[in-house]
């Protein structure tokens, strides 16, 4: 599975505003919403931001991945966006979130459970702190898209 078939360049936001959580979301929500795979970004919005309420998605070392399961959805698709400056997420280590990674899936149960493969990926690719690194200093989607699929 190479993760960036599952995003595009222009999903790929390396200066996303930074003044506040449900901003940096709804600017990837915006993101997306020009994917075929979104067909209601106001929708996806509010189950991203509902599935927000329930437990944050700030997991530590200043990640996030804020996600849902969506009838807005059609397909699986993420987008990734860096701040310049930290955004209090909630996270569980009280760290600021500077890499998130919003993720969107179909609301019906799909067989090949690619979304869950997808997050367990990215969430292992985002365990390596030279990964994080790597992600905080690119310069290019390019760069951004190769450490994608650097992950086996």
């Amino acid at each position: 599975m190479k993760l960036s078939s599952f995003t595009d360049k222009k999903y790929i936001d390396l200066r996303a505003p930074a003044a506040g959580k449900t901003d940096v979301i709804a600017s990837m929500v915006k993101l997306l919403g020009g994917s075929r795979q979104v067909r209601d970004a106001d929708a996806f919005l509010q189950d991203v931001l509902a599935r927000e309420e329930l437990v944050t998605t700030g997991v530590g070392y200043g990640v996030a991945f804020p996600h849902a399961k969506s009838d807005a959805v059609s397909g699986v698709v993420f987008a990734f966006a860096r701040t310049v400056e930290g955004v209090d997420f909630g996270a569980l280590d009280g760290s600021p979130v500077r890499l998130v990674f919003l993720i969107g899936a179909p609301k019906v149960q799909e067989p090949s459970r690619v979304y869950l493969n997808l997050m367990a990926r990215l969430s292992f690719l985002m365990k390596d702190e030279g990964n994080r690194a790597n992600l905080l200093s690119a310069e290019s989607t390019q760069e951004v898209f190769s450490l994608l699929d650097s992950v086996k």
